[in-house]
């Protein structure tokens, strides 16, 4: 009997050992699986609320934490949650309607979204295009119609619009999404952002010298300026990394108040002379503009949104009521063209100035740093022609520029041509890039021989 207790003692001690190993393993990792869960959440959501898709886990790349993430939505109270195997790292994403889906463990208080009407955007309703043998080649290049069926699936083009002279002259989307369909643009959230900051500036809101932008920087910080969070030279510690536990899934995916987790990152680089691409930099942007002009989660459909009359766009906040600049612009195709064509226009919409008239010269100025690890990035757009000279896309006009997102979205403007080209896609694994630029380049040389080019 002895024996048999000293046993019994003996294993559950070994289970208690284990108990408490697996927990504090969960407790480490935690962090690092909220990640996947908050991801899971966030997609799930604004796949659903804000793209009006009945298939979030299409959206979802593949990672070792897929086949144990659940998700569950609540469309009565607005919430959804992800979670490993529907107990662990549970994350909330609460749908709020005209800010999309914010990450927050109660419902965000955002306020009311102010109306975005389509008057006055040229696409909004504009009649689809009218057939053309050269610009259908195009884009069925584009869509990989002459690629094996997994070589299309891998390319995962989404949508493409094309617009000449202000005018719809070719569009196409993939089955699952149309003209309504608002897409995530990722990054291409950054160039919006620059023209936002643009019309705040052309306000007398903001400043591109404008420092000491938070009230808790005291150190060499305070010298950081609007233009130098604008062009990612602002010297704080950063990696754009997305894998479990950097500053940018660290940042999406597990905080509430994303600005002030950016602000509290020390410096890595006198502010100015490194270039290094951060999100981070340009969600902080939105929370200067944002607390400047009083308008919170509702600063982008105030300013761009409304403008441009966006009625599909939605700029989704974090929990602190802040934009995610960085991120999370979801638009139409059409809206995203016309995001591109007020660029072209250099800021000009309906016959009103909205830019400072040097915005977009600026915009696509690429200052001189010590290092950059995005070469011909300005201010929230790339350019074609590099700082030695070379071109980074030599099939196209030296005066391309252009907004780029994660897994494929472009918004590519050829001021020579006249052109705006948008294509949205899916594409996590495939190299998306040389499907667009032959796209624009069969576009130019389709518009140089069709009727569409008038």
């Amino acid at each position: 009997m002895r024996i048999l207790r000293r046993t019994l003692v003996v294993l559950l001690v070994v289970v208690l050992v284990l108990v408490a190993g697996a927990v504090a393993v969960y407790w480490w990792q935690r962090p690092m699986l909220r990640t996947g869960t908050g991801y899971a959440a966030h997609n799930a959501c604004a796949v659903t609320e804000v793209a009006g898709r009945d298939d979030p886990a299409s959206d979802l790349p593949s990672n070792p934490l897929v086949p144990y993430l659940q998700v569950d939505v609540d469309r009565e109270e607005g919430v959804t949650t992800g979670s490993l195997l529907g107990l662990l790292a549970a994350q909330k994403a609460w749908f709020t309607p005209g800010f999309g889906c914010t990450l927050a463990e109660e419902a965000p208080e955002l306020g009311e979204a102010s109306t975005v009407s389509g008057e006055g955007n040229p696409f909004t309703d504009a009649a689809a295009p009218a057939p053309s043998d050269e610009l259908d080649a195009a884009l069925a290049a584009a869509f990989g119609d002459e690629l094996s069926e997994a070589d299309a699936a891998a390319l995962g083009t989404r949508g493409v619009v094309v617009a000449k002279g202000g005018e719809l002259v070719a569009e196409r989307y993939a089955h699952g999404f149309d003209a309504e369909t608002p897409q995530l643009g990722w990054s291409m959230s950054k160039s919006a952002t620059s023209l936002i900051a643009g019309m705040l500036a052309q306000q007398g809101e903001i400043a591109l010298d404008d420092a000491g932008l938070r009230p808790e920087w005291s150190d060499e910080r305070a010298d950081i300026t609007v233009e130098q969070l604008l062009r990612m030279t602002s010297g704080l510690e950063w990696d754009e990394t997305y894998d479990l536990g950097t500053p940018i899934t660290q940042m999406l995916y597990n905080e509430g108040d994303m600005a002030g987790y950016v602000a509290g990152l020390p410096l890595e680089s006198t502010p100015g002379t490194v270039q290094e691409y951060s999100s981070g930099s340009t969600t902080l942007l939105c929370s200067v503009l944002a607390e400047r002009t009083g308008l919170g989660a509702d600063l982008p459909r105030q300013t761009l949104l409304g403008a441009l009359g966006l009625s599909s766009a939605t700029f989704e906040p974090d929990a602190a009521g802040t934009p995610v600049c960085s991120s999370y612009l979801w638009a139409t195709p059409r809206d995203w063209a016309a995001i591109g064509q007020f660029a072209l226009q250099n800021g000009e919409w309906n016959g009103e100035q909205l830019l400072p008239a040097d915005w977009m010269a600026k915009s696509l100025e690429v200052l001189p740093v010590d290092a950059t690890d995005d070469p011909g990035y300005g201010m929230g757009w790339r350019v074609n022609v590099l700082a030695d000279g070379s071109l980074r896309w030599p099939e196209l006009p030296e005066d391309t520029y252009y907004a780029s997102g994660h897994d494929g979205q472009k918004v590519i403007v050829v001021p020579s041509e006249d052109l705006v080209v948008v294509r949205m896609g899916f594409t996590p694994e495939a190299d998306d890039e040389p499907s667009e630029v032959q796209l624009v380049a069969d576009v130019i040389a389709a518009l140089g021989t069709s009727p569409a080019a008038g």
